[in-house]
């Protein structure tokens, strides 16, 4: 140890704890935080400095960014040429800043997340905003500090005349703390400063009338508003950002377009995550995407596949893709040097402060300034009045000190009016120059009693200070970029999609889709029909009903299975599309088939599903009753409806409210009527009750009717085209398991037993043979004839085809011809399947059953 030291023995724990806490102020203070006052952090103050100082300013011409870099870095900033040239090129971003500051030249990245250019090929220079950033600093507007090595002053606070905290945010991580504040719109926030001015405790939810939310430079959807007004309330909140997208047509395909993205999205990463997701079948229904974004602006194209609902696959890419993401604010500033939490009140309030500050000081240094020269011109009109004297007294003089001395004394002047007398110009004695010379004294004296008025007027400093606010933002204010979503947050996916009637088909191979009502028309009784759905040869639809897009389906299977699902879940197609494989939307069994369908309304509404029930039939005969609330609470796989025994198979499931009567249809042309109430409510498992008992072995159950209205009348259709209608009443109410009544004459030319229905005058009905060809006729054109009578000749068939499904549905109320498309009002506010029964309806509580037809 060399002579005269000494060591001081330290605990480790104070100084690691000194020294960190030494770092972090200084992180706070000097780096990562912004100022409440002009919103912006150290290293962005003294680029902008820096660019003053070397006098790149929107005026001038653009210099390379490595001289402005080096400049910046030699006086200002000794952190590193990245640092500063990195904040620079951010100011010169469009997608980063929502007013850039700064005027780039060359490659300055891209929104995909491109590098910029080296700062030795881009150029820059200062944008005219950014100037107002720096208007009168040369006034002693705010106060200076010495640089790092102490051979210059640099400002502590730039006297900006625009709000920039508010209108361009800010982001930065400190230690132990964080910034996030989000960009807003200048023409929305100079308003909110001018309501502050005129009202002091204005509250926060009126200058939210004029500051509604952040506006993003990307655009995009701000999507619900809670976070917002929490954010404006208390300076922590979370926003949520939609990308801006419309649905659009391209080569005949379903597209979604994307125009604009949340802020602070690379675009490029999102749309590789999105391709993953579509890889890994976590997202459906995009077969590919195509970025056709140009300097005309952002297209992001997803092309969607042919069977995908453009709504549901865009609520997909909301749901699990950066499309929508979340702005969390943390409104952290420096106030007086210390960090602290701010409110929208309260960040309006220190910028007001802070330009009263820079009146006031800008204010005294013009008064010094103008006293200073009055000062001067009181001294040289005393002596353009002296003239002769004062020559007199120079020319006497043997150097400048003496003169001025000597005038000094003679004139009382002061030192300073002396020197500016010795020092005039033989041009200031013309007579001209004298008249400028009181004019300009005159002026002077007007200028400094207003100024010396602003100092003692606050309403006058205030006022200076709207003035040039509303100057700022009609310079640079613009409209909103950013839409504002008020009805956004927790949205179903549902509430995008709407609530319109539908028709659903469902081929025998098992293809359903569903397409809007109004593509089928009425025709009179015995034409051709119109194509109803291509299907391969060995197809043909075999069910159809009408629902809503909000009801719940649920599919039974012929093994006694339950599957749960929404209608608008179901892919839409047009009147002739095959429609998808139902094995593709729900998990059924290979060897399964779905035979029976119902339209529901909400399964979570507890009174709806307590009230009503499932009432199912089998081939063989068995009916089964179930509660709806026991198919409320849905599995993937499935859950079981009915134990079904050997050799039979689910037919038919409606939906009934536990009144009504049953009517069971043979092939062999027997009916049965029994009332529902002979059938106790089961739980899922149970097998059922015998319903009716077969003529033979061949024999078998072709439908099922759940009645209430008993104005309606029962129809009947056989395979080769024949059907008549015949009274309720012609059937009598029996116990069920008998063998039932007659219902049709079978004959050779009849076929057997297809379809059995309630229908009523107010009724169409729509028949679709094996061919995929389909007619729509009104049930009034059909006379009522006993129940043992063969019937009428309902549809041609040509050569070996045959009826493969018979559904009705409601007529519209308007008179129909057969070219106009039918617009069908659905019976019953909630919508209904084709098959329902009219009565049911007609009750208070609204009913759904679908048809389900069979055809062996």
């Amino acid at each position: 140890m060399a002579e005269g030291e000494k060591l001081i023995p330290i605990n480790i724990e104070d100084e690691m704890k000194s020294a960190y806490i030494d770092y972090s102020m200084s992180v706070i203070v000097s780096r990562a935080l912004p100022d409440v006052r002009d919103g912006l952090k150290p290293v962005h103050r003294r680029v902008l400095f820096g660019m003053h100082e070397l006098g790149v300013r929107s005026t001038s011409s653009h210099k390379k960014s490595a001289r402005i870099v080096g400049e910046v870095l030699g006086k200002y900033h000794p952190h590193g040429d990245t640092s500063v040239y990195d904040t620079m090129v951010r100011m010169a971003q469009e997608w980063s800043l929502r007013y850039m500051l700064i005027d780039g030249q060359g490659n300055f990245g891209s929104v995909d997340g491109d590098s910029p250019a080296a700062m030795r090929y881009t150029e820059a220079k200062m944008r005219k905003i950014a100037d107002e950033m720096l208007a009168d600093i040369d006034k002693d507007t705010v106060d200076h500090q010495l640089n790092f090595d102490d051979s210059l002053q640099e400002p502590t606070v730039l006297p900006t005349r625009i709000p920039n905290l508010l209108v361009n945010g800010a982001s930065g991580i400190a230690v132990g703390m964080a910034t996030n504040m989000p960009p807003h719109n200048l023409s929305e926030v100079v308003d909110g400063t001018i309501a502050y001015i005129d009202d002091n405790n204005i509250e926060i939810d009126e200058l939210i009338t004029h500051i509604k939310a952040p506006d993003f430079p990307t655009g995009g959807i701000i999507y619900g508003y809670d976070g917002v007004k929490e954010a404006f309330h208390t300076g922590r909140g979370r926003v949520v950002m939609r990308a801006k997208a419309s649905f659009e047509e391209v080569q005949g395909r379903e597209c979604i377009i994307v125009t604009e993205i949340p802020y602070q999205v690379n675009k490029a990463d999102m749309i590789k995550k999105t391709a993953d997701l579509v890889n890994d079948k976590k997202i459906e229904g995009i077969s590919s995407i195509r970025d056709e974004s140009d300097r005309k602006g952002m297209r992001i194209v997803y092309i969607l596949k042919r069977d995908a609902i453009p709504n549901i696959v865009l609520n997909m890419l909301y749901k699990y893709t950066a499309l929508q993401s979340s702005f969390s604010v943390n409104n952290i500033a420096l106030v007086n040097g210390r960090p602290k939490l701010l409110n929208l009140k309260e960040i309006i309030g220190h910028f007001v402060d802070h330009r009263h500050d820079v009146v006031v000081r800008r204010t005294k240094f013009e008064l010094k300034k103008a006293e200073d020269r009055a000062h001067i011109l009181e001294g040289l009109i005393i002596a353009s009045d002296n003239i002769d004297e004062v020559i007199e007294i120079i020319r006497g003089s043997s150097n400048v000190d003496e003169a001025r001395n000597n005038l000094m004394e003679r004139f009382k002047l002061t030192e300073i009016q002396a020197k500016a007398i010795v020092e005039m110009r033989l041009r200031q004695l013309t007579g001209l120059e004298q008249d400028k010379l009181r004019d300009e004294y005159d002026e002077l004296l007007k200028t400094i009693e207003d100024l010396k008025d602003i100092l003692d007027k606050k309403e006058r400093r205030m006022q200076i200070i709207k003035d040039e606010l509303l100057e700022v933002k009609d310079k640079y204010g613009d409209p909103r970029r950013s839409e504002i979503n008020f009805a956004g947050g927790d949205l179903s996916i549902e509430d995008m999609i709407p609530d319109e009637q539908v028709v659903i088909t469902i081929s025998h191979a098992g293809y359903i889709k569903r397409t809007p009502l109004t593509e089928y028309k009425t025709q009179n009784r015995g034409g051709v029909g119109q194509k109803a759905s291509s299907t391969r040869s060995e197809d043909f639809l075999e069910h159809l009903f009408v629902g809503t897009n909000h009801q719940y389906m649920l599919f039974f299977t012929q093994k006694g299975k339950c599957f749960w699902m929404r209608v608008y879940e179901i892919p839409e197609g047009s009147r002739t599309s095959k429609g998808r494989a139902i094995q593709n939307l729900i998990n059924i069994e290979q060897d399964d088939k779905v035979k029976a369908f119902i339209c529901t309304q909400d399964l979570k509404d507890e009174d709806y599903v307590n009230s009503h029930y499932v009432i199912m039939a089998t081939k063989k005969g068995t009916v089964k009753k179930t509660s709806l609330e026991q198919y409320s609470r849905p599995r993937q796989n499935g859950i079981n409806a009915i134990t079904i025994k050997d050799g039979d198979e689910l037919l038919e499931a409606k939906l009934t409210t536990g009144t009504s009567q049953i009517f069971l249809g043979l092939k062999s042309g027997k009916a049965i009527r029994f009332e529902e109430s002979k059938t106790r409510p089961m739980g899922r498992n149970a097998a059922g009750v015998r319903g009716i008992t077969l003529a033979d072995d061949k024999d078998e159950v072709i439908g099922m009717v759940s009645v209430h209205n008993f104005e309606d009348d029962i129809l009947v259709v056989s395979e080769n085209g024949y059907g008549k209608r015949s009274t309720i009443d012609d059937y009598r109410v029996t116990n069920r398991g008998g063998k039932g009544v007659k219902t049709i004459s079978i004959t050779e030319k009849t076929g057997g037993l297809v379809a059995i229905k309630n229908v009523s005058d107010s009724d169409d009905l729509m028949i679709i043979n094996k061919s995929g060809i389909a007619i729509r006729m009104s049930v009034e054109d059909l006379r009522v004839m006993g129940r043992a009578t063969q019937g009428v000749r309902l549809i041609n068939l040509k050569d070996s085809d045959s009826i493969a499904a018979v559904a009705k549905v409601m007529k519209d109320d308007a008179d129909v011809d057969e070219t106009n498309i039918l617009d069908i009002e659905v019976n019953g506010e909630d919508g209904t399947a084709l098959d329902n029964d009219k009565g049911e309806n007609k009750d208070s509580d609204n009913n759904d059953e679908n048809n389900n037809d069979n055809n062996e």
